[in-house]
C-alpha cells in the first residue's frame, strides 16, 4: 500500500505560490515576494476544513493558488462575462453550509475576493443567483460595508438586500438593515420596502411602516413618498387602506389631483364601481377635477363587468362612459383607445376593435406599442394570419419595433400553435430570428411539440439540434402524435370474385327457397292465446 504523501512546510508552500505566481502576466517586486512567507499555523487552519484523506495537500491547494490576480498591484477591469463568473463564486461562497466551514463569510470573502472591485451591478446579480442563502446575506452586507475605502455602501446598495429578503418575507432582516443604513436609506429603499410589503399582503404593516419612518429609520415623509405609497396600496386592490390613510394625513399633507385620479383607479382595480363613483362625487364636490387616468380606469372597471356579466353591453356601457368623459371636457389619450381595443379584442370583437383603430386620429391620438401588440394577437386569433404579418410591420414603421422581444414573439407563436398554423408559426419563428430575438427554452419547446404532434419529427430534430447549438439547453421529451395529423393506411379494395356456374345455380336455389318459406303459414298450435 503507497504511503500518504507527508503535509507540505512553509518553505515548500511558498515555493509553490512563487511557481503558480511566475506564470501569470504580471511579474512581483521584490517587496511582494517577501510578503510571500506565511506562517505554518496559518495554512493548516485554512486546509483542515477541505482536507480529505483521498486528495494530496497539493491538489487540495492548487485551487487556492490559482486566483493570481489576488497578488496583483493594480486592480482588474472586468468585463461584463467576468461580472458574471465573479457573481457565481460570490454565490457560491454565500451558499456553502456555514457548519462545515471553520471561518465566517467576511473572512472567507477576504481571502478568495479582497482583489475584486465590488460595483452595485455585481451586488444585485450575486443575490439575484443566491435565492436560498438565507440569512448568509446579512454576512455578505457586513463584508460589502467593510470594503469602505474602496466602496461605499449607497441607497441603491441598500435596495437590494431589502428586496432580497422582501422576496423572503423576512421583514424582520429588512428592519434590521434599515436600522443599519440609518442616514445613507433614501427614496430607493423606502420605495423596496413598501413594495415588498404590499405584495406580501400586509397593507396595515405598510401603513404603520409610513407612520414610524421619521423616527425610526430617518426617511423623510413628504409628498413624494405619500404618492408612492398610495399608489403601491392602490395597485394591488388596497384601496380601502390608501383612502384611510389619506383622510388621516388631510391635515399634514393634503392630497392633490393625482393621489384622488389614484384612489378612484384603485377602487376599480377591486372592480367597485359604486366605490370609485362615490369618491368621484366627493372629488367633485370638494373642488377637483377627475383626470384621464381616473375615467380610463372607470372605462376599464365597466368594461370587465360587462365581460362578466353581459358581453353584448359592452358597447353601450362603455359609450356612456366617453359620453361623460366629452361632457365633463376631459380629452381623451391613448390609454383610452387601448382600454376599449383591449376589452373589444377579449370578446372576440376584432372588426369594431380595427375599426376604432383607424378612428384614433379623430381624436388626434396614434396607437402605441401596447395598440399593436393587442390587435396583433387578436388577429391571429381570429386566423387572419395576413392582417397580423401586416400590423407587425405597421409596427416596426410606426418606430415601436423595440417591443418585439422575445415575450411578444412567444405569444404570437403561442396563438399560431394553438390553432394549429405551424408553418406559419415558423415563418414568425424566422422573423423572429432575424429581428435579432434569441429564442429561449420556452419557444423550442412550443415549437418542438407542436411538430412532433403534426407527424413532422425530422423538423423537431433540426430545432433540437439548433437550440444545442446555441446553447440552449432544451430537456428531450416524450411528444404524443396528435391522433388527428396520424396518416392513416388506404384501404385495399376487395376485388369481386366471380363465381362459378354451379356456385350461381346453388346460391339462386337459396334465394328461392327463402321466398317460398315466406309464404307459408305460421302453425297456430305454437302461439299462445291471450287472455
Amino acid at each position: 500500500m503507497p504511503r500518504p504523501p507527508s503535509p507540505l512546510t512553509a518553505q515548500q508552500l511558498g515555493r509553490l505560490l512563487l511557481r503558480c505566481c511566475s506564470f501569470s502576466s504580471t511579474s512581483l517586486t521584490p517587496r511582494a515576494l517577501s510578503s510571500l512567507t506565511f506562517p505554518q499555523s496559518h495554512f493548516f487552519s485554512l486546509s483542515k476544513p477541505y482536507f480529505h484523506s483521498s486528495f494530496s495537500p497539493l491538489l487540495f491547494f492548487q485551487p487556492q493558488v490559482s486566483l493570481s490576480r489576488a497578488f496583483c498591484s493594480q486592480p482588474s477591469t472586468t468585463s461584463h462575462q467576468d461580472q458574471s463568473l465573479l457573481a457565481q463564486s460570490l454565490s457560491s461562497e454565500l451558499l456553502k453550509f456555514s457548519e462545515f466551514e471553520s471561518l465566517s463569510l467576511p473572512q472567507r470573502l477576504d481571502l478568495s475576493f479582497s482583489h475584486i472591485s465590488i460595483t452595485p451591478d455585481l451586488i444585485r446579480e450575486t443575490l439575484n443567483l443566491s435565492h436560498d442563502a438565507g440569512r448568509t446575506a446579512l454576512d455578505f452586507l457586513k463584508w460589502v460595508s467593510s470594503r469602505s475605502p474602496k466602496f461605499e455602501l449607497t441607497d441603491e446598495v441598500y435596495s437590494f438586500f431589502v428586496e432580497y429578503f422582501g422576496r423572503r418575507k423576512d421583514f424582520k432582516a429588512i428592519h434590521d438593515i434599515l436600522v443599519d443604513g440609518k442616514g445613507i436609506i433614501g427614496t430607493k429603499t423606502f420605495a423596496a420596502s413598501i413594495d415588498r410589503l404590499v405584495r406580501a399582503g400586509r397593507p396595515a404593516e405598510a401603513l404603520s411602516f409610513f407612520d414610524k419612518m421619521k423616527m425610526a429609520y430617518g426617511l423623510v415623509r413628504d409628498r413624494p413618498s405619500l404618492n408612492l405609497i398610495v399608489t403601491e396600496l392602490c395597485e394591488h386592490g388596497h384601496a380601502s387602506y390608501a383612502e384611510k390613510m389619506v383622510k388621516n394625513l388631510a391635515n399634514e399633507l393634503f392630497p392633490d389631483e393625482y393621489v384622488c385620479d389614484v384612489l378612484i383607479k384603485g377602487w376599480c382595480v377591486n372592480k367597485k364601481l359604486e366605490e370609485a363613483r362615490r369618491l368621484a362625487r366627493e372629488m367633485y364636490r370638494g373642488g377637483f377635477e377627475i383626470g384621464t387616468m381616473a375615467y380610463n380606469a372607470i372605462l376599464d372597471c365597466v368594461c370587465k363587468l360587462c365581460r362578466e356579466k353581459d358581453p353584448f353591453r359592452l358597447q353601450a356601457e362603455a359609450e356612456k362612459v366617453l359620453v361623460d368623459m366629452d361632457a365633463a371636457g376631459v380629452p381623451r389619450n391613448v390609454e383610452t383607445f387601448n382600454v376599449l381595443i383591449t376589452n373589444l379584442c377579449k370578446i372576440r370583437k376584432t372588426e369594431d376593435a380595427m375599426k376604432l383603430f383607424f378612428r384614433m386620429g379623430e381624436w388626434g391620438c396614434y396607437p402605441d406599442a401596447t395598440t399593436f401588440l393587442v390587435l396583433t394577437r387578436s388577429l391571429y386569433q381570429a386566423a387572419r394570419i395576413g392582417e397580423g404579418d401586416e400590423m407587425v410591420d405597421r409596427m416596426k414603421s410606426a418606430g415601436y419595433g423595440n417591443a418585439l422581444d422575445k415575450k411578444a414573439y412567444y405569444e404570437f407563436l403561442k396563438i399560431l400553435c394553438g390553432i394549429e398554423r405551424i408553418d406559419h408559426a415558423m415563418s414568425v419563428f424566422a422573423k423572429m430570428k432575424e429581428d435579432g430575438c434569441k429564442p429561449g427554452i420556452k419557444t423550442y419547446d412550443l415549437l418542438m411539440g407542436k411538430l412532433c404532434a403534426h407527424g413532422r419529427v425530422d423538423k423537431a430534430n433540426a430545432l433540437f439540434n439548433e437550440a444545442l447549438q446555441n446553447g440552449i439547453q432544451v430537456e428531450p421529451k416524450v411528444y404524443k402524435l396528435d391522433p388527428r395529423f396520424v396518416k392513416k393506411p388506404k384501404a385495399v379494395k376487395k376485388e369481386k370474385k366471380r363465381l362459378t356456374l354451379p356456385e350461381k345455380m346453388a346460391l339462386k336455389r337459396k334465394k328461392l327457397k327463402k321466398l317460398r318459406l315466406s309464404y307459408v303459414k305460421k302453425p297456430r298450435g305454437m302461439m299462445r292465446r291471450m287472455f
